[in-house]
């Protein structure tokens, strides 16, 4: 099952066309994707009776209706909760000269940085860096999950990039990771949320981005040091996770930091960014034209 934000109303994408879920379930369900959240396991119940008998858009036909529809919002539009994970990716834990952690590293994006997956980003002042994500989505109230029974408490899956501004990030006597992930604009994620039945390997997917043009990163999801079900039993027993909450799962190698010199993102510079299975997103930015929070 493949579901999208269109103009804030939750849509179904079955094989054979676009079904906006509030008109067809003739209001059982609110309009916006939050309120899907909220009763996932009615709302997925329907759905697949829904979409049985046609299946989901493939990925072709997603991108067709895409270009018609224009910009879609993010998939979970209002999180209560936001979280990110550091070194979660062998290749990035190497490049960046550390220890793979005996655990996972958790850090926090403020939800006001959400956004949908095509985007005009304005850039900050400093070093705007790249890290492209799967973004799980939970759909059930989890509170001290195991991992064996992790993906019954996820909605589904959908693509993200962690903008990050390196000055700011790596400024005073410890890092500033929330603040410098949370610019506006600085947590896309879409096109589309994928529920994991419908995947073509939930556990591994290529996944990659590029900037005008140009290959930055490229790995696998079966990479993660941390899988999908542990990240979201670790994060369970530490907090309650809610519906429509949103779990940033690490970067693979290729990030702009990193790199001998250090690249960043520079106005005109257009982001594309893309998860099998799940679709594609872009940014485009222009700046810098406003300062972050002062740093003297």
């Amino acid at each position: 099952m493949k579901i999208a934000n269109n103009g804030g109303r939750t849509v179904l994408l079955t094989k054979s066309g676009p079904v906006d879920v509030h008109e067809a379930s003739a209001g059982k369900f609110g309009p916006g994707p939050s309120a899907v959240f909220e009763h996932w396991e009615e709302f997925r119940a329907w759905a697949d009776a829904e979409s049985s008998a046609v299946g989901s858009m493939s990925e072709g036909d997603q991108s067709a209706w895409l270009d018609t529809v224009g910009e879609l919002g993010a998939p979970s539009p209002q999180p209560r909760q936001v979280f990110g994970v550091g070194l979660n990716y062998k290749g990035h834990i190497a490049e960046a000269g550390m220890k793979e952690p005996a655990h996972p590293l958790v850090f926090t994006k403020f939800a006001s940085c959400i956004v949908g997956g095509d985007q005009i980003t304005e850039l900050p002042e400093g070093g705007v860096d790249w890290e492209v994500e799967l973004a799980i989505v939970i759909g059930a109230d989890a509170h001290r999950v195991e991992e064996d029974k992790a993906w019954d408490f996820v909605a589904g899956l959908t693509l993200g990039q962690d903008l990050s501004e390196r000055t700011l990030q790596h400024s005073g006597p410890a890092p500033q990771f929330g603040l410098a992930k949370s610019f506006p604009g600085f947590g896309p994620i879409g096109p589309v949320l994928v529920t994991p039945d419908d995947l073509p390997d939930r556990n591994d997917l290529e996944i990659g981005c590029s900037i005008n043009g140009e290959t930055m990163q490229l790995g696998r999801t079966g990479d993660m040091l941390f899988s999908v079900a542990s990240l979201v039993s670790w994060l369970s027993h530490a907090v309650p996770l809610y519906p429509g909450d949103v779990i940033f799962s690490g970067t693979p190698s290729g990030i702009g930091a990193t790199r001998t010199p250090p690249r960043f993102l520079d106005e005109g510079d257009e982001l594309v960014s893309w998860l099998e299975g799940v679709g594609t997103i872009r940014s485009k930015f222009t700046g810098p034209r406003y300062k972050g929070p002062k740093l003297s």
